[in-house]
């Protein structure tokens, strides 16, 4: 990039005041980091962050005074003030140089240049600084070549690579990240001090680990993130049982796929047709429990019978060790990893209504979210299989929209309730109330009789009539 002058992009009215604060107070201040950089390739930012020569928060306090921002956020500990503008987040600091103590990512700070804060960025691209003043208002200061690496789509680490990662360890899960999303390469010195220096990675909270890990999986093909994850061996340090997956066994001349691959295609397949994390987080443990289910039939070949059911019960273990929430977002993962070979078992076989009912009423309203699941699992290198596959895959689904629309089963109550049950039989509360109801349930998914309140109530006398009750008042 030959102008290495972007005042004309520095229009937002933040800029403007922070231009004129600094040649009123007769400080420097500078645009630095990520909003330079995706102004630079083009990319919208929500965040700013403003380096000063001097105290950040007085910076900010006076800024916000003239924008007539009413909440300032001060963080006196770390010396930095951030507050929202419009539509964007804007966070201030003094500039500074850092050291690190071995067992910890958090710096010892004290007051430096601009050139100190930049030697403290993690990567180039990441150091790239405009300056604020008005003499020399949006002048690009660049002195580590980063605005080449955007060029040449390299991820580059200002200082020694080895140094840089063992400092902070998180930057390793940010190399891959910042790869990921801007489809760069990470330079080779840089590749190798990440394996190098990949166990120094427990010293990082878990929270931590899993905000870059998302970022990853909700970038446009996660499958580069993971490979390099694996490769490095970040992976091998959070989540051993992706790692599981990899690999396959041969006997007597019949192997399996590999599960990890296969994991991958199935979660940038998905990753074409949503933006819902969750989602995505349960392509990537729809298979988890194949490599505790592998057995090998001498017949039929590799099988991972029940790898479904182990692989939901998986679930909560792994959102706790990787502290993600363990709320309804966990328990919708859990459905799709359990019901997820439900419909592939339907496109293989002969549909009935019956198995469609029943499908309908245990996936609820995440039917949609489970087909698209599944569709996102078809995967071979046999084009012609895939494509007889999701052939009968419509039909399942034009299937489901013809027994939803007909039996309206889904996340249906059956219509006797066992309040109902106790009143008519004059029952205290039994296991015959809930037997009752379940069989009422199974003859409305079977279509023995239909979804309506009627049909429900004549066939709980017959059910209740078989087991010697007999009703108060009918």
């Amino acid at each position: 990039m030959k102008n290495t002058n972007l005042a004309h992009h520095l229009k937002h009215p933040v800029f403007k005041v922070a231009s004129q604060i600094c040649k009123e107070e007769g400080i420097q201040a500078f645009v630095i980091g990520g909003y330079v950089r995706d102004l630079i390739l083009e990319r919208p930012s929500k965040d700013i962050d403003i380096v000063v020569l001097g105290s950040g928060m007085d910076f900010a306090e006076k800024c916000a005074a003239i924008l007539r921002v009413k909440k300032v956020s001060f963080f006196k500990n770390y010396g930095t003030a951030q507050f929202k503008y419009k539509d964007l987040e804007i966070e201030f600091v003094g500039a500074r140089k850092e050291s690190y103590r071995e067992d910890s990512r958090k710096p010892l700070v004290e007051s430096g240049t601009l050139s100190d804060d930049q030697n403290r960025r993690d990567f180039t691209i990441n150091a790239l600084a405009l300056s604020l003043h008005p003499d020399n208002f949006g002048e690009l200061i660049d002195p580590f070549g980063g605005v080449e690496d955007l060029e040449k789509q390299i991820i580059r680490t200002p200082l020694e690579p080895a140094q840089t990662y063992s400092d902070d360890p998180l930057r390793m899960m940010r190399a891959i990240r910042f790869a990921t999303q801007l489809n760069f390469t990470i330079e080779n010195k840089s590749l190798q001090a990440i394996k190098d220096n990949s166990s120094r990675l427990e010293i990082i909270s878990r929270e931590r680990i899993s905000d870059e890990l998302n970022k990853i999986i909700l970038s446009k093909e996660p499958s580069r993130g993971f490979k390099l994850l694996f490769s490095t061996q970040l992976l091998h340090q959070f989540f051993p049982e992706m790692v599981a997956l990899y690999g396959i066994d041969v006997i007597q001349g019949k192997s399996h796929k590999d599960n990890f691959y296969h994991t991958l295609e199935v979660l940038d397949n998905i990753s074409e047709n949503t933006d819902n994390l969750w989602l995505r987080w349960a392509a990537i443990l729809h298979d988890i429990a194949k490599p505790p289910t592998k057995r090998f039939d001498p017949v039929i070949g590799w099988t991972f019978h029940g790898h479904e059911d182990l692989g939901a019960r998986f679930v909560p273990r792994i959102f706790k060790n990787l502290k993600l929430p363990l709320d309804h977002k966990m328990k919708y993962v859990q459905k799709l990893v359990r019901l997820h070979l439900r419909p592939i078992s339907l496109v293989k076989g002969h549909v009935t209504d019956s198995a469609i009912r029943r499908l309908l009423f245990e996936a609820g309203d995440d039917i949609e979210d489970l087909m698209t699941l599944c569709n996102a699992d078809i995967t071979s290198k046999n084009e012609f299989k895939v494509q007889k596959f999701k052939k009968n895959f419509d039909i399942v689904a034009k299937k489901l929209k013809d027994v939803e629309a007909k039996d309206k089963i889904r996340n249906f109550q059956p219509p006797v309730s066992g309040e109902l049950i106790m009143s008519t039989f004059e029952l205290k509360p039994c296991a015959e109330i809930g037997l009752l109801k379940t069989q009422i349930k199974d003859a409305i998914l079977e279509g023995t009789i239909e979804n309506n309140f009627e049909a429900a109530y004549e066939h709980l006398l017959i059910l209740a009539e078989n087991i010697g009750l007999k009703p108060v008042k009918i």
